[in-house]
C-alpha cells in the first residue's frame, strides 16, 4: 500500500445507552503518526448499518440535544417494519440515510483541520450494539 494512503480501525466501546462519542483524540493521533506533517483527507468511516459520523460541539449540551432531536424525528416506538432487537430498533437502520455513516476532513500540515467548536464523533442509537469499529483513512 502506497505511504499517501493509510488505514486503520479503531475500536469503540459504545455501552447500552444512545450515545455521541468523541473521536476528535483518536483521529490526532492516527494523523500524528501516519500524515507526517503533509497535506490531506482524513475519512472517517463506520461500517455499521445503524450508526454514522456527525461533527459537533461536545461538551456544552449539543450532543444531548442532537439524541434528543433524534429521538423525535426517529421514535423508538413500534411505527418501524424492521422488527428485530429491542423495540424501536427498526429507527437506527434509518438513521445512516439522515446522517451519513462517513465523514471527509481536510487535514493542514499533518492537523485536522476542524472549526472551533467542531468535534469528530460516532453518533450511536443502537442500544444493541455495544462495540462499535470505526475505520481512519488519511490521503495526503
Amino acid at each position: 500500500m502506497s505511504e499517501a494512503f493509510t488505514t486503520r480501525v479503531i475500536h469503540v466501546p459504545t455501552g447500552s445507552l444512545e450515545s455521541v462519542h468523541d473521536l476528535t483524540s483518536a483521529c490526532e493521533d492516527f494523523l500524528h503518526g501516519v500524515a507526517h506533517g503533509r497535506d490531506g483527507l482524513l475519512n472517517v468511516f463506520v461500517p455499521h448499518a445503524t450508526a454514522g459520523v456527525v461533527l459537533i460541539e461536545v461538551g456544552a449540551g449539543s450532543d444531548r440535544d442532537l439524541l434528543a432531536a433524534l429521538h423525535n424525528l426517529l421514535p423508538p416506538d413500534d411505527r418501524w417494519q424492521h422488527r428485530h432487537g429491542s423495540p424501536g430498533h427498526g429507527r437506527d437502520h434509518v438513521l445512516p440515510a439522515i446522517v451519513a455513516p462517513h465523514a471527509t476532513l481536510p487535514v493542514i500540515g499533518g492537523r485536522l483541520e476542524l472549526g472551533t467548536w467542531q468535534s469528530v464523533c460516532l453518533l450511536d442509537t443502537n442500544r444493541d450494539n455495544p462495540d462499535r469499529q470505526v475505520r481512519l483513512s488519511f490521503l495526503g
